[in-house]
């Protein structure tokens, strides 16, 4: 005599065996573990600032990015106006750039630590010259006086505290020394002054000018292109630059032994004049910098976020075959061994964030990866009762963090590869799926 079953049971039953309910509560178990995925994100970016705050810490003591700005030669010019029954008088500045500015320098970079944390300083030896040529191709209208014998030469530095060094100027086969500070602070905030012997004998002659600076600092150094012809030639054995601004090198050699970069930038490149009386083209001056950035190569933290953008994938690749080896071999695997399993691989990106602090990122990354799928595929064992389906999640989940680690390598190439990767993976789901007959697996589980 066949037992009826209770309206009770039937519900009971259909809870443990329908399948579209049985994906409806992965899906919604892969969406809740979004959350801790954020807060992970959330701790890498907070890391990160702690790294910035070391780099800032530590540029405030040795130096910050430099850029050179210069030199350029003022001559004061009086005018006299009149207005009504009286006379008064102003000072203005002509402003005159280098015909030529030729600039050769080397880097020589290093890596210092605060506390785990690693920044990029250097130092570097420039040595700079060129000629200016003084022409009386100016508004004279109201002028009264040229003051040749208080024209001063300024040399824009941004961070005074990396001169390491004393700077002699050799002006026309003259040795001038400098004092600190700008008398022009509208186009040149920081910087370093020398005041010249009178003009007056040198006007429209070449005047050829020559000085070594020994600089330090951090991350960066930039140049103002104020010649009308501007040669800067910069070599180091830093491999990892970017090159930045306005202009890029006319010809580079990057190697893993260092690189070699070279500018030439013409007065017509830029969007200001040779010479010019007051400040307006201030701006302008500040917007055409180029130069170097000596770089990390893709940070850790910066790989740590990308890895973490995988996450889903992670999450959801490793769902689909515990989900198809519950449909398939009928196993029934609890919701609760699910959301373990979703930790675990959340775990990871924990583990690989503070084992890079203290490492490099490849070594973080082999060690989380291996204690992660380890524990997963050790977990499996109890949960599919078979060595060969452990084995296979063993494999799969080894072919997922292999392929991440390596599309995380390949910065440039890394959508690439992703979107590759992705469809072979759903090309591979509609394979070994494509004989599933989902409507019969529902009605056999009632």
């Amino acid at each position: 005599m066949n037992k009826e079953t209770s309206p009770i049971d039937r519900i009971n039953s259909w809870l443990k065996n329908s399948i579209g309910l049985k994906l409806f509560v992965i899906t919604i178990l892969m969406l809740l573990l979004l959350i801790p995925s954020s807060m992970i994100k959330s701790i890498i970016y907070e890391r990160e600032s702690l790294s910035n705050q070391a780099i800032v810490e530590v540029s405030n003591k040795w130096a910050g990015s430099q850029q050179i700005c210069g030199p350029i030669l003022s001559i004061p010019l009086v005018y006299e106006y009149n207005n009504k029954d009286e006379k008064y008088e102003t000072t203005k500045y002509l402003h005159i750039l280098p015909e030529e500015l030729n600039i050769n320098g080397n880097i020589s970079p290093e890596t210092l630590k605060r506390g785990i944390y690693e920044i990029v300083v250097y130092k570097s030896k420039l040595k700079i010259n060129g000629k200016f040529i003084i022409n009386k191709d100016f508004d004279k209208n109201n002028l009264k006086e040229i003051k040749y014998d208080q024209a001063f030469l300024t040399t824009g530095i941004s961070d005074l505290r990396g001169i390491e060094d004393q700077i002699i100027l050799n002006w026309n086969k003259q040795k001038l020394n400098v004092t600190p500070g700008s008398k022009i602070s509208d186009l040149i905030y920081s910087g370093v002054t020398i005041k010249l012997p009178n003009l007056e004998s040198t006007v429209n002659k070449p005047i050829d000018f020559s000085f070594s600076l020994n600089l330090q600092g951090s991350q960066n150094l930039n140049f103002i292109p104020l010649g009308s012809t501007t040669h800067v030639n910069i070599e180091s054995n830093w491999p990892f630059p970017s090159f930045s601004g306005n202009f890029l090198p006319d010809n580079r050699d990057v190697t893993d032994n260092g690189f070699k970069a070279d500018w030439k930038v013409l007065q017509l490149n830029r969007n200001f004049p040779q010479s010019w009386i007051g400040s307006k083209h201030a701006d302008k001056i500040k917007q055409s910098n180029f130069g170097v950035d000596l770089i990390l190569p893709l940070d850790d933290y910066k790989k740590s976020v990308r890895s973490s953008k995988y996450a889903v994938m992670c999450i959801a690749l490793t769902f689909l075959i515990f989900f198809l080896v519950e449909i398939i071999n009928g196993r029934k695997i609890h919701p609760f061994q699910y959301i373990l399993v979703g930790l675990g691989l959340l775990v990871f990106y924990v583990l690989l964030i503070s084992i890079s602090e203290h490492s490099n990122f490849n070594t973080a990354y082999i060690v989380s990866s291996i204690s992660i799928v380890g524990m997963i595929s050790l977990y499996s064992l109890t949960i599919f009762k078979s060595k060969k389906l452990s084995f296979l999640l063993l494999s799969i989940l080894t072919s997922i963090y292999g392929f991440l680690f390596v599309t995380l390598q390949l910065a440039d190439y890394a959508l690439l590869m992703g979107s590759i990767g992705l469809t072979l993976i759903l090309a591979s789901t509609m394979y070994f799926t494509r004989n599933i007959n989902w409507y019969k697996i529902n009605i056999d589980s009632k």
